[in-house]
């Protein structure tokens, strides 16, 4: 625990590694932030986390995953063919993945996962990849405006969330609540254009951010490359 309050006291912001990316979004994200990564299925939620969680590692930072979307070996790979290479984190303990089935939990699934997150107390930054299947089944909102209320407490103690949320498995009135809750909400759209796949990422906050936010970016994801910033014009063709 002092480690970890040690960091948070000498870093302020989570860098993505990325500085394109880091300058869209204000500099980097403030410490102690709850941040909601927001978008359709294949916008890119997954690969944006994975490019903080990198970076992070590469600051210093200890980080916890909760995944529904992969296994330890399945993420190893993935990361490593977009050249953000985590297994020397995995091997020293500064990073660690949680496989969850969230849908084999049910009504439990919200209530279960913070519990969990709560047990990572010593992590500087916990990433949940992705909590849609815990609001789908959930019993009622307030459970799931809970588990937002939870995860604010323990970022008033300095550690940095992050929650991904595929937009169509929100209620519009559910969305807007949790959206006003969170420090932080990047917004990932997917869209076809003639033959292409356009990727725009918009930061529509940033709370205690260096600099400006609310820009709308362009992006690609190659192999051996990563998460590459391009200008939306040339996104858009």
């Amino acid at each position: 625990m002092e480690e970890h309050a040690t960091q948070s006291t000498e870093r302020q912001v989570i860098s993505s590694c990325n500085t394109e990316l880091d300058s869209k979004m204000g500099g980097g994200i403030p410490v102690g932030s709850l941040v909601l990564i927001e978008g359709s299925s294949g916008s890119g939620k997954s690969v944006l986390s994975q490019q903080i969680i990198w970076g992070s590692l590469q600051n210093g930072f200890g980080v916890s995953l909760f995944t529904s979307e992969n296994s330890v070996k399945s993420l190893v790979s993935q990361m490593q063919s977009i050249d953000l290479d985590i297994l020397d984190f995995l091997l020293l303990g500064k990073f660690k993945v949680y496989p969850m089935e969230l849908a084999r939990l049910g009504e439990q699934a919200p209530f279960a996962l913070i519990q969990a997150m709560k047990k990572e107390q010593q992590r500087d930054i916990i990433v949940v990849d992705t909590f849609t299947s815990a609001i789908a089944h959930a019993r009622t909102d307030l459970q799931v405006l809970s588990f937002f209320e939870e995860a604010k407490r323990l970022c008033a103690k300095g550690i940095t969330i992050l929650v991904t949320l595929h937009s169509q498995g929100v209620a519009p009135d559910l969305i807007g609540p949790i959206r006003s809750m969170c420090d932080a909400h990047l917004l990932l759209r997917s869209e076809q254009d003639g033959q292409r796949i356009v990727k725009t990422l918009q930061v529509a906050k940033v709370r205690g951010a260096a600099s400006v936010t609310g820009a709308v970016v362009g992006f690609e994801v190659e192999p051996g490359w990563g998460m590459r910033v391009i200008p939306i014009s040339k996104a858009r063709g």
